[in-house]
């Protein structure tokens, strides 16, 4: 990678900043209007954030079936943003495979619902 490319540095209280929460996936819907593929998602984040939505353009390794009850890290404190007519709350996290499609991020194991990342 060269300097160009080289991710900018952050002050570990930059990172602080950032709200990274375990939630769980309660329902999951098609969303056809999207103009990529693309899932509804509401997902469950416990008692001190409660239930937020989301969009994710996850479609090509998960089913809406088998998306509820999975667990998965979202960042909790960006601003809200509309993304069609879903009023996204959270931007849950994924990296890409090796074509570029998303594959979630999650814990491990079962953990409980709110969990900061640190």
């Amino acid at each position: 990678m060269s300097e160009a490319e080289a991710p900018a540095l952050i002050s570990y209280a930059d990172f602080e900043q950032v709200d990274i929460r375990v939630g769980r996936i309660t329902r999951a819907e098609a969303f056809p209007e999207a103009r990529k593929p693309a899932y509804k998602l509401w997902v469950d984040f416990g008692g001190e954030i409660g239930e937020k939505r989301s969009s994710a353009q996850i479609t090509k390794h998960y089913t809406l079936e088998g998306l509820i009850g999975r667990q998965v890290l979202a960042v909790v404190n960006f601003p809200p943003r509309q993304i069609g007519k879903v009023k996204s709350e959270v931007l849950v996290l994924g990296v890409p495979d090796a074509e570029g499609e998303v594959v979630l991020i999650g814990p491990g194991h079962d953990v409980p619902l709110g969990g900061k990342l640190f």
